[in-house]
């Protein structure tokens, strides 16, 4: 008597545990500005304002930048930070890495966070190559880890696809070029937490495919990538889920798709 083929099992699915690598609790983040709006905005009056030991009370400002904010990012992910101008995107990304602190609740992470924005200075009166090792140096990696991964680095960047440039002062570059060798400088090395603010809205859009590539490894290597761009293909094409910022108020945290779709209703953007 023939015995009935058993139908094979499907796979088991393992799921990866979740792990959590940023913790925002219930953060706050309030600048203080002061001589607002009293019309003297020479170099000398602010630092007269600055040594004075009285402020008018009329002559300070408070801005609340970001207000209320919670969410946990965990490890693999690649977030998208979206807003509109002044939303509080970038403060809260420098708040993740620990440059600003919340004027009330917390933030919680594992691991060094790094963030890459593309106005982070360079030093201009050195030259490419110079600053790759320098910036390789100031990242944690050794000497021959910089040297193994210069060339990889300037490749990536295309400095030199027309020219020599790696080789001359940064002062000389463009901000655009700025960016690109800023941006793979810090994608040459493994990060616990990438932030980047609008890396890769500079660049052709070749530079921006190797951008968004080098990102997506970042992620399979464990680490937790957050990006603030006004490109919403930037964000579509790179990230699986996004925060939505405006006046500093956490309208969305959800699937990438569900969020922009709501932005763009609402927006027109």
């Amino acid at each position: 008597m023939a015995v009935a083929e058993q139908p094979a099992l499907p796979p088991v699915q393992v799921s990866r545990p979740m792990v959590p690598t940023v913790i925002v609790e219930d953060v706050n983040i309030v600048y203080t500005v002061y001589g607002a709006g009293t019309g003297k905005g020479s170099a000398s009056a602010a630092l007269g304002r600055m040594l004075s030991k009285k402020r008018r009370s009329t002559n300070v400002r408070r801005v609340h930048a970001v207000k209320n904010v919670s969410f946990t990012a965990y490890r693999g992910e690649a977030i998208g930070i979206i807003g509109s101008n002044g939303s509080g995107k970038s403060t809260l990304l420098r708040a993740i890495a620990g440059l600003l602190p919340p004027e009330s609740g917390r933030i919680y992470t594992d691991g060094q966070p790094s963030l890459l924005g593309v106005n982070a200075a360079l030093m201009n009166d050195l030259t490419g190559g110079t600053n790759v090792v320098l910036g390789g140096l100031a990242m944690g990696m050794s000497r021959e880890e910089v040297r193994s991964r210069y060339k990889g680095i300037v490749d990536f960047s295309g400095i030199n696809e027309k020219g020599d440039f790696i080789s001359l002062p940064m002062r000389t570059y463009s901000s655009g070029m700025a960016a690109r060798l800023r941006f793979s400088i810090a994608a040459a090395k493994d990060h616990d937490v990438l932030m980047i603010d609008e890396a890769l809205a500079t660049g052709d859009r070749a530079f921006q495919r190797r951008s968004e590539e080098r990102i997506r490894e970042l992620r399979k290597e464990a680490g937790t990538v957050f990006l603030v761009s006004h490109s919403n293909k930037s964000i579509r094409d790179t990230c699986e889920r996004s925060i939505w910022l405006e006046h500093g108020v956490m309208l969305m945290d959800g699937p990438t798709e569900d969020v922009l779709a709501a932005y763009e209703a609402k927006t027109g953007k």
